[in-house]
C-alpha cells in the first residue's frame, strides 16, 4: 500500500512536534512490546527506515515475528493513523550503509547497528469518530 500525501503530512507533522512514533512488535508467541522511535525515515511512500541503535526487545521480536505496526499522530489536525508492516532487519548492504551513515552525520554517540525497514500492508484510521478502526482511504 503506498501512503497517500495527507497520510505523509500526519507523519512528518507527528516527527516535528513530537520527535518520536512508538513502534509495536510481538514475539513468536504473541506477546506484545511497544517502545518510542526517534531514527525514522520515510523512504518513499510505501517504506519507513528506521535506524537500530539501541534495540534489544523490539529487534529480538522482529527476528522472530516480522510484523509490527507503527502509530503517528498529528496534534495540529487531530488525524491519527496506524500502519500495519512487515519487516526486514538488514545489517549489510547498500540501504543498511546509507542509513548508517545518516545516523552517524546525526552523532558518533549512535552506534547505527542495523536497519529496520517497514514494508507498508495496510493503514488504519485511529481518529475517534465514524471512520476509527477502518483503511484510511
Amino acid at each position: 500500500m503506498k501512503l497517500t500525501a495527507d497520510m505523509i503530512e500526519t507523519y512528518r507533522k507527528n516527527m516535528e512536534i513530537l520527535h518520536a512514533v512508538p513502534l509495536a512488535t510481538a514475539d513468536k508467541n504473541g506477546l506484545p512490546n511497544v517502545a518510542p522511535m526517534g531514527a525514522v525515515w520515510l523512504e518513499n511512500d510505501e517504506t519507513f527506515w528506521i535506524c537500530d541503535n539501541f534495540m534489544k526487545k523490539t529487534l529480538a521480536n522482529l527476528n522472530e515475528n516480522p510484523q509490527a505496526a507503527l502509530y503517528f499522530w498529528n496534534p495540529e489536525s487531530k488525524r491519527c493513523l496506524q500502519v500495519k508492516c512487515k519487516a526486514e532487519v538488514k545489517t549489510s548492504g547498500d540501504d543498511y550503509k546509507t542509513a548508517h551513515d545518516r545516523m552517524k552525520a546525526k552523532g558518533a554517540n549512535y552506534p547505527a547497528k542495523g536497519l529496520i525497514v517497514l514494508h507498508i500492508i495496510d493503514v488504519y484510521e485511529c481518529t475517534p469518530g465514524p471512520k476509527a478502526g477502518q483503511k484510511a482511504e
